[in-house]
């Protein structure tokens, strides 16, 4: 099966996408394309005589079908560095292959994510793990940014003052707070990035990493633009429906009321309308 290049996935080869204050994404190296997804299903070799028209429909086939073995065949290779809190999210998707930085060998930079003011939020009152949509006062919001810089200065201080008297960088690093940053070579194929584009770029999920899932996404979409426009269209923009919901469709169809209440309702109406 013949190398495969794509003329986008080249241009932004090694290319950083910045990320927050000091984090970005960037492609190192990536292995397969559309076509290689087509390949596989097939069972080819080379390009082929379909025609692109024939191989977007049968890509969307498989997505849409869940036959998802021959995106397994493309993987991408990222260089990645984002605040640990963020790392500590993403790390659980454990279907990747990956190498991290390391506070033992290596002297932790001064680097940390501070939250843009528009960011502070207040805790969501129906949410355990998310953020009010309601505006914090312009006062609190600066009294929180100069909190965070003023502690990470002051424990990144005694971190330098250790390391400069020779303690140990494993005993150093133990303070550091999760707004430092870390770095990591990332590597996963095309069917559990889509998941993980899938979680991570949904409202729900926390804001930063959702910075993150963007900014792979647009690598995803520049080597796989078929496979990621099959990815939107039934992985982020439909929705999967259980028993109760079908019968509640089928009900409302026959004009009878939705017999859907508390909780199944809403999660129902949050498929049904999306936030934006």
């Amino acid at each position: 099966m013949a190398h495969i290049t794509v003329p986008a996935g080249e241009e932004i080869l090694d290319k950083e996408i910045q990320v927050l204050d000091h984090g970005f994404v960037r492609l190192v190296d990536y292995m397969g394309s559309d076509a290689r997804i087509v390949q596989t299903a097939r069972v080819s070799y080379g390009e082929g005589t379909k025609t692109l028209r024939e191989d977007a429909g049968l890509i969307d086939y498989l997505l849409r079908h869940e036959h998802t073995s021959p995106f397994e065949h493309v993987v991408f290779e990222f260089h990645a560095k984002m605040p640990i809190f963020v790392a500590r999210q993403w790390i659980r998707h454990r279907t990747a292959r990956l190498n991290e930085i390391s506070g033992r060998y290596s002297v932790i930079k001064d680097e940390f994510y501070v939250p843009e003011p528009q960011h502070i939020n207040f805790q969501s009152k129906d949410n355990k793990q998310g953020r009010d949509v309601n505006d914090v006062p312009p006062e609190l919001r600066e009294k929180v940014v100069a909190l965070l810089a003023q502690d990470q200065e002051t424990v990144y201080k005694n971190y330098e003052e250790m390391i400069d008297d020779d303690i140990a960088r494993e005993l150093a690093r133990i303070n550091l707070p999760l707004s430092t940053y870390t770095e990591w070579y990332w590597q996963m194929d095309l069917k559990n990035m889509f998941h993980f584009l899938r979680l991570r770029m949904d409202h729900h999920a926390q804001w930063e990493i959702q910075e993150y899932g963007r900014a792979m996404a647009q690598i995803v979409k520049a080597v796989c633009p078929l496979a990621y426009d099959s990815f939107e269209r039934h992985m982020v923009n439909g929705a999967r429906f259980s028993d109760h919901e079908l019968a509640a469709i089928r009900a409302m169809l026959e004009g009878q009321e939705n017999p859907l209440e508390g909780r199944r309702l809403k999660e129902f109406e949050q498929k049904l309308y999306p936030a934006e």
